[in-house]
């Protein structure tokens, strides 16, 4: 190892932080004030999480039409770390019809707690200004990470519009220990059709059910109203080993029941007939499982060299070596390659330049950086297209062998504005089918806005031609946001996604990981 990138590693202060467990938070809010006296709000919640000072969104949930009291089908999982304080922030906001962005919403307010008052206290209600009454619950996944699919349809549902038919949805509900309801899911509205036939969803077995197979579920269908005042048009009981009667492609039935109108009707039968045609349990493998089953994490890096970084010689330069203090290039390269060598194992990084190939020389990719720079002249313009379709070369070669053998992780350390930005989208669609995550760290202070655009995080990116991409692959972290926190703090940012990028992937295929004892022999041991 070279003094540098002791240096490096020593600055980082690199720890692990082992996982103990998940936790999954569902939300609903009571009584959000309606700021437009003309319609109801249409309200979204934002999950950040805070990492060393900084707000990071994590995920959202759906968008209710025209509700003050919303309870959202959308299910946050967290992984749950013991020694770290995880400071959550919840952000409302009322989302203009129409758009579906945070840019054009009103916001409404904001709460903030920490994961551990929320999962030990198992749900907690935030008293705040812009919610009366906010209830945040939390429910520890333990052991049983399987799916289910399933697939529902109805037909003959009571018709409750006037001028039209009716536009159901189908609510699942969960009865708890303690007597209360738990939304599971809440399906899309399919409009003007008394016999709809709703998308299929996925939902986990223990948020169906806490993995007891004969726990009672309450399904209600309602018609839809663009008033937020649905209307009532019955419901069934049932528990997921019914559910299991659909595994063999057999339909499972049952009457959807209005208790109004059975008292009231002396020959009524029921509003219709809700149908299960499918049920698909899916099991769901751990990003360990697969590493344990003998996947590579095949990790790649692509350095800047373009002339805006500076004259390597010259201390105000991005890529100027100092003796003893790494620069961030190399704090960003040490900090994920530190992480993505434990599972590479011949821990050798091939490494590129934009526009110019550095081969592997064996001395470590921290060498070939400061070998190469004396030797190159930078120059621009910024490419990336042309790196992610070289890895994406390698990638497609294990599309076609079925198994769970290498994963390809891209890193870009980059610091300024991609300038093939259309063929960079292009790419990205087209590895998003392939066994592959392309990480983009920002350098310097140059303006990155248009780099959350690949992200995905504020929409589906698509191809020029509008073609989305399959799977989020992306993640763009600024290194400016880790400049005056624990660097450490950067890997675990940019490589949040990696593990469930790999699984979704995998899963995805139907490829399942390899026993651990198939490979145990041939299987390299130590560094």
């Amino acid at each position: 190892m070279s003094d540098i990138y002791e240096s490096a590693a020593n600055s980082l202060g690199l720890f692990s932080s082992p996982c103990l467990t998940k936790v999954e938070l569902r939300l609903t809010c009571k009584g959000i004030s309606d700021r437009d006296a003309l319609s109801k709000p249409d309200p979204c919640i934002v999950l950040n999480m805070q990492s060393h000072g900084q707000w990071m969104e994590v995920d959202r949930t759906e968008v209710i039409r025209s509700c003050v009291n919303p309870t959202y089908s959308k299910v946050f999982t967290l992984d749950f770390y013991f020694e770290e304080v995880q400071r959550l922030r919840f952000e409302l906001y009322d989302i203009n019809s129409g758009h579906n962005g945070l840019k054009e919403a009103d916001f409404l307010g904001w709460v903030e707690c920490t994961l551990g008052q929320v999962s030990f206290n198992t749900s907690i209600t935030l008293k705040v200004s812009w919610i009366p009454g906010d209830l945040i619950t939390a429910e520890e996944l333990t052991g049983n990470d399987d799916y289910i699919e399933l697939s529902f349809s109805a037909r003959k549902l009571d018709d409750k519009d006037f001028f039209s038919k009716s536009d159901p949805f189908l609510e699942i509900y969960r009865l708890n220990d303690d007597a209360t309801l738990q939304l599971v899911y809440r399906t899309e509205t399919v409009m003007n059709n008394l016999n709809p036939v709703w998308k299929t969803f996925k939902v986990s077995l223990n948020s169906l059910c806490s993995g007891d197979h004969e726990r009672k579920l309450q399904c209600t269908v309602w018609d839809w109203d663009s008033n937020g005042k649905h209307d009532y048009i019955g419901e069934f009981e049932a528990t997921f080993k019914e559910m299991r009667g659909a595994i063999d492609g057999r339909q499972v039935q049952w009457p959807c029941i209005n208790p109004k109108y059975k008292m009231k009707k002396k020959n009524y039968k029921n509003s219709g007939i809700v149908i299960l045609n499918q049920c698909k349990i899916i099991k769901m493998h751990s990003f360990l499982d697969y590493i344990m089953g003998g996947c590579q994490i095949q990790f790649t890096v692509a350095i800047d060299f373009t002339a805006s970084n500076g004259d390597p010689r010259n201390s105000c330069s991005l890529h100027y070596i100092h003796p003893y203090q790494p620069n961030e290039y190399l704090k960003a390269l040490v900090a994920v390659g530190e992480i993505c060598q434990d599972y590479d194992s011949d821990k050798m990084f091939p490494a590129f330049g934009f526009g110019a190939q550095i081969p592997p020389d064996y001395k470590g990719v921290v060498e070939a950086y400061q070998a190469c720079l004396p030797k190159l002249q930078l120059y621009g313009p910024t490419n990336i297209a042309p790196i992610i379709q070289k890895v994406a070369n390698s990638a497609s070669q294990e599309v076609h062998t079925k198994e769970a053998m290498q994963y390809f992780i891209l890193l870009i350390l980059t610091d300024g504005v991609i300038t093939d930005m259309a063929d960079t989208r292009e790419a990205i669609v087209q590895a998003s089918h392939l066994p592959m995550s392309v990480i983009i760290v920002g350098v310097g202070n140059a303006d990155f806005s248009d780099m959350q655009m690949l992200d995905g995080d504020d929409g589906i990116l698509r191809s020029p031609k509008g073609e989305p991409v399959l799977r989020d692959i992306v993640q763009f972290v600024p290194f400016r946001n880790f400049k005056h926190a624990s660097p450490a703090a950067l890997a675990k940012s940019v490589l949040a996604e990696v593990p469930n990028q790999v699984v979704d992937y995998y899963n995805s295929k139907g490829i399942k990981p390899k026993v651990p004892s198939e490979y145990q022999s041939s299987r390299p041991f130590g560094p």
